[in-house]
């Protein structure tokens, strides 16, 4: 049962009015079984003084674009109802000019555009109105036989409207049917959703949790679990399997959903999934259509089942059927389009957002973490609306033509243009060793800056932890993680790339960093200390290396490989025989991966940098000592030595190296690979030659 969330407590610290309104749709928007991501909208009608200091009824609505959960005060749009209520003496009215009229009502031009449903809260007669997606309700409303059972559930308490898209005709019928009837409390909307209104804020909420309730107790009492879907076809997976399997195929996926831009993959496989994917029923039940109007932007029409066995050693046999399958997918949904279009459409990627795979779960897809995990939000509200259909009758969607129409719909593409603008590395995803030292944590925040999703992986979980939370909390959920890693343990750096592949679907750009430094006249290195150089700085370097290549190759959508080496990889450095060799081999490592990347158009370059003392670890050792006696100087005369040896006469940071590596990722340098580049303020000694 949805449980109210109204805290009378919290209410009372507000002021009213629209500080209520937002408190309300808050409350609304966190349960995602009352108000899909997105989707519904609120409304308070109340007297502001206008700009003339004159006492005007004004209705705040929920402006376009944003969400219930999260929305605040400026995501409302305030209108003048007497500028309004003379629109309902029209006969009719286009979506152009209903958008354009409203814009006129406005009492504030910064405001956002007013909701494609302003005119069904502002048509009924109530100070406060809720529309909302519950599951229990849409189940009702998608069920064949929704208007005869509304009526043992509710008597004749409800209006019942037929489908129509949202404006103004749909607006005029909602008020219409509510004013034929004097005992309404709600109206239903058929495939659509609920409408329910009170004199305040806290009866409007009450009436909202109060109905959803009343359906939801008819819905489950008849409810039979073991018939569910048509009964288990599939059991589930154990655990382990599941996410190896997903591991192992989102990179294969990754590439075949990659057609115009890359996808960002997000793995799902809670019990409600299992359940639905694992339906006798639900290959044919999950092709009807979608179960609310607003899914349809962000899942399709219909999503993407897998016709699989489940198995856990079958990974080539999966990976072999997703190609297929997607790709099957694809010329579908082209065909769709070509059936559908009006003139001007411009098809979106015909790959699909919701992939649902028996016995392991949901895959979804979309330009960004958020957005897939959007995706696979609404495919859950689709599976409760389903669920509680076919246990009322049989479920039912709109016509092709129809939903075609509402995915294509100029009024609902709008919202998709208040999205921020790409950037170089939106939709990549980064890996990158040493994530929580000075260059790791410098070249995450950059690439993240420019939209990048990363994966810190370091021996140092809680550096890289730390490092990931700041970004979130600057980027938004999930746009860093950390994972731990020795890269001298190649089952760790198997396990941490895939728990790449699980969280993001692949990885499209390598920052290989982790590094350590010693420091011994040649006579007096031990083959310990040898040995350490050569397991971090090059056997490390190519297991990391060698995963990421597989990843990339998996995907066929290229890739980006940086290593960060030194000058030392060019430059002979006294006392560091050990540190030098090894950081020629990764240089040379590098040229020999991009001689074989370059057919599968993945990019290996070299950054070289020099004493980078700021926020490293490696200074903060025994190396700094080390250094500074090789030179005769005292250690905290060290960075003034390195600034003074340069022909620029700077000293180098960790944003320099960073900047570095940004170039060679990004699309400015995509002709270029096989390439070192030195940034060491120019030590003559190391220019390459």
């Amino acid at each position: 049962m949805v449980q109210s969330l109204w805290d009378n407590k919290e209410a009372s610290k507000l002021s009213g009015g629209l500080d209520e309104l937002v408190y309300r749709s808050n409350i609304i928007g966190a349960d995602r079984r009352v108000c899909n991501w997105g989707g519904g909208n609120t409304s308070s009608k109340t007297v502001v003084k206008d700009f003339r200091g004159r006492d005007v009824e004004v209705m705040f609505v929920k402006g376009s674009g944003s969400d219930l959960a999260t929305m605040k005060a400026h995501n409302f749009t305030g209108l003048r109802m007497e500028d309004i209520r003379p629109l309902m003496e029209r006969d009719e009215m286009t979506d152009e000019e209903m958008v354009g009229y409203l814009s006129h009502c406005m009492i504030d031009a910064k405001h956002p555009r007013a909701s494609i449903e302003t005119l069904l809260h502002a048509f009924l007669p109530f100070k406060h109105v809720d529309h909302t997606h519950p599951d229990a309700i849409i189940s009702l409303c998608c069920a064949d036989n929704g208007k005869e059972l509304a009526k043992e559930i509710f008597g004749d308490r409800f209006v019942w409207v037929p489908y129509v898209r949202p404006g103004f005709t749909l607006s005029k019928m909602i008020a219409q049917g509510v004013f034929a009837n004097p005992k309404a409390e709600l109206v239903l909307m058929e495939k659509h959703g609920l409408v329910t209104w009170g004199e305040t804020s806290e009866e409007c909420y009450a009436q909202t949790i109060k109905i959803i309730n009343e359906a939801e107790t008819y819905i489950e009492a008849r409810v039979n679990e073991s018939e569910l879907f048509g009964g288990v076809k599939h059991q589930a997976l154990p655990e382990a399997a599941r996410k190896n399997l997903a591991a192992q195929v989102m990179p294969v996926i990754r590439g075949a959903v990659s057609d115009r831009k890359r996808m960002i993959l997000t793995f799902d496989d809670a019990d409600d999934v299992l359940q639905f994917v694992g339906g006798q029923d639900s290959p044919q039940l999950s092709q009807v259509g979608a179960a609310c109007p607003d899914h349809l932007v962000h899942t399709k029409v219909v999503p993407l089942f897998v016709d699989w066995t489940p198995n856990a050693n079958d990974i080539e046999g999966l990976k072999a059927i997703l190609k297929e399958s997607i790709a099957a997918y694809k010329e579908q949904y082209k065909a769709y389009f070509e059936r559908n279009k009006n003139d001007g459409d411009v098809m979106f990627e015909a790959a699909p957002r919701v992939i649902l795979i028996p016995g392991v779960g949901m895959i979804n897809t979309g330009k960004s973490w958020a957005m897939s995990k959007v995706s696979g939000a609404l495919y859950h509200r689709a599976i409760a609306v389903m669920r509680g259909a076919t246990a009322l009758g049989r479920f039912v969607s709109l016509s092709e033509n129809e939903s075609y129409n509402v995915e294509y719909w100029p009024l609902e593409l709008y919202k998709l243009t208040l999205a921020p603008a790409e950037t170089e590395f939106s939709r990549k995803v980064a890996f990158i060793t040493g994530g929580a030292g000075g260059i790791g944590s410098e070249t995450a925040r950059r690439l993240v800056s420019e939209g990048a999703h990363v994966v810190l992986a370091d021996l140092n979980l809680e550096g890289a932890q730390m490092v990931a939370v700041d970004i979130n909390e600057k980027h938004g959920e999930n746009r860093a993680i950390a994972v731990k890693m020795d890269v001298t343990k190649e089952e760790e750096v198997i396990s941490a790339l895939a728990a790449t592949a699980l969280s993001f679907g692949g990885t499209d750009i390598l920052v290989n960093n982790a590094g350590l430094a010693t420091s011994s006249p040649f006579d007096e290195t031990s083959l310990k200390e040898w040995n350490l150089n050569m397991n971090v700085l090059g056997t490390g370097y190519f297991l990391v290396a060698r995963e990421a290549f597989k990843q990339m190759k998996a995907q066929g959508v290229g890739g980006n490989m940086v290593f960060v080496a030194s000058k030392n990889s060019v430059y002979a450095g006294k006392n560091a025989s050990a540190y030098s060799a090894a950081k020629a081999l990764e240089a040379h490592l590098a040229r020999c991966i991009a001689a074989e990347g370059g057919e599968f158009g993945i990019r290996v370059n070299t950054i070289l940098p020099d004493a980078i003392l700021q926020g490293s670890a490696i200074w903060n050792s025994g190396w700094r000592n080390e250094r500074a006696a090789a030179y005769g100087i005292e250690p905290d005369q060290l960075e003034e030595y390195y600034r003074k040896r340069t022909t620029l006469s700077v000293n180098i940071f960790p944003k320099d190296i960073a900047e570095g590596i940004a170039f060679f990722a990004s699309s400015k340098s995509e002709k270029t690979t096989g390439c070192m580049l030195t940034i060491d303020g120019g030590v003559p000694a190391a220019f390459t030659r």
